[in-house]
């Protein structure tokens, strides 16, 4: 090879080697949540613990939904339409849709999609709850984070009567 091939190598291979190590560093670096302490005592509990009870406790609402199942892309740049991705059995034409997207930390959102559905003697208030969490970017800084789903789960709530009485409490539909 000659030496002006050899050098053009060498200058790709640092630069690709400086953005991966960018990268890394980017993604390691703590939660804004541990910066904005004000007494400067480190936290008592750890981010994933905090995560994980908040987790927990809405999951144990929800029936799992077998990732295995879901037939779309399991990955992506926008956690709102993965997750309305992942339920694609839902009529998007249906003006009672509501997806809310929330990001406890940097590095999770959770997505809630809920959807009414009127029958014949009761409301159907079908709820979707799909947890994703980031594990990196593409190769340029300034790209989209990349997000994964991780845990997905489904609820069906009855509402008794019409849609023009609707009474205080919901049942759970068998």
């Amino acid at each position: 090879m000659s030496a002006k091939l050899k050098l053009f190598l060498i200058v790709i291979l640092s630069l690709f080697a400086t953005a991966a190590t960018g990268v890394y560093i980017i993604e390691r670096q703590p939660s804004e949540a541990v910066y904005s302490m004000n007494n400067g005592q480190p936290p008592q509990f750890s981010d994933v613990n905090i995560t994980q009870e908040i987790v927990n406790s809405e999951r144990a609402n929800y029936n799992t939904v077998p990732l295995e199942s879901i037939n779309s892309p399991l990955q992506g740049s926008d956690p709102a339409d993965l997750a309305l991705n992942a339920f694609d059995n839902m009529d998007s034409t249906l003006e009672t849709r509501k997806v809310e997207v929330f990001y406890p930390y940097p590095n999770q959102a959770l997505v809630t999609i809920t959807q009414i559905e009127p029958t014949k003697n009761f409301l159907k208030a079908m709820k979707y709850r799909v947890e994703l969490t980031t594990f990196g970017r593409s190769l340029f800084v300034s790209s989209p984070r990349v997000w994964q789903i991780v845990w997905a789960g489904s609820q069906v709530q009855c509402i008794p009567g019409s849609s023009l009485h609707l009474p205080q409490s919901t049942q759970t539909c068998q």
